[in-house]
């Protein structure tokens, strides 16, 4: 039974990256190829049969060249939209798929006070008031369409700076006080936002509990791989790890030096798959 895996990681951009590194942790000798796809970042400008169109024309090329045992959509919005599609085109490899952690938010908040932070279009879902009808009828939820922080956290990535202003904006709305409570509970809807983590804990203005999806992700991935390759060996050596582009363009130095930190080298796309 072997226990190298090849899986892909995929995502709009940079956010992804959350969920490879905790898949990374449990699959240390897995073969990655990690792909953001920029040339359509960010995918809440697109009308959606496009943008499912989009990712099942990205994911064949993907698939034709890398041959994966497994795909992580590290993304709410691919896996909210194209999942279902994604399954029919491909029984094989298996995909896992990233949701709102709406659940979880709600089996640990003690204030029954929870806020999810998503992109507006999350917030928009039919999918996303049903998670919140089926776990989390106990709880007053508020739902914050946040439109600009998955491009500040590419933002921060790529080395640039962005204002604490201007991140306290798109984050004030999920801190909400009711009576003799508050929210105590933050699920970070969007793959994007750990990224900029750090940045919200110094501003929040109380303490919250922010749920990170990628460790639980991770947990699911590794789940689905158990029959075919069994538990990952501490001491095999780690794999290769891949970071590639839609958009063709070279990682500036800011961004290179991010993607050595993960572990990755970035790499050519095979074909073209801009706009």
């Amino acid at each position: 039974m072997s226990s190298s895996p090849k899986i892909i990681v995929f995502d709009s951009g940079l956010g992804g990256l959350t969920v490879f590194a905790e898949v990374a942790k449990l699959r240390p000798c897995a073969d990655y190829l990690y792909c953001a796809d920029d040339a359509a970042f960010p995918y809440g400008a697109w009308a959606e049969p496009e943008l499912v169109a989009r990712i099942l024309k990205v994911m064949e090329q993907l698939i034709a060249s890398f041959a994966p045992d497994l795909v992580v959509l590290a993304c709410n919005t691919a896996s909210t939209l194209a999942l279902p599609a994604l399954r029919s085109r491909w029984p094989h490899p298996p995909f896992v798929g990233t949701v709102p952690a709406i659940k979880p938010a709600a089996q640990i908040s003690k204030t029954n006070l929870i806020s999810v932070l998503a992109t507006p279009g999350t917030v928009a879902r039919d999918y996303t008031q049903k998670l919140i009808d089926d776990f989390a009828g106990d709880c007053a939820v508020k739902l914050v369409g946040s439109k600009h922080l998955a491009r500040y956290a590419e933002r921060h990535m790529h080395g640039g700076a962005v204002a604490d202003a201007d991140i306290w904006a798109e984050i004030a709305p999920c801190f909400v006080e009711d009576g003799d409570g508050r929210t105590d509970v933050i699920a970070l809807a969007c793959t994007h936002y750990p990224l900029l983590l750090e940045r919200f804990r110094a501003l929040a203005p109380w303490e919250v509990s922010w749920i990170d999806p990628a460790p639980a992700i991770a947990r699911r991935a590794n789940q689905m791989l158990l029959g075919g390759f069994g538990a990952a060996s501490g001491l095999a050596a780690p794999g290769l790890r891949r970071a590639v582009f839609t958009s063709g363009k070279a990682p500036g130095e800011a961004l290179a030096e991010v993607l050595s930190r993960y572990g990755l080298l970035s790499a050519p796309f095979l074909t073209s798959a801009s706009k």
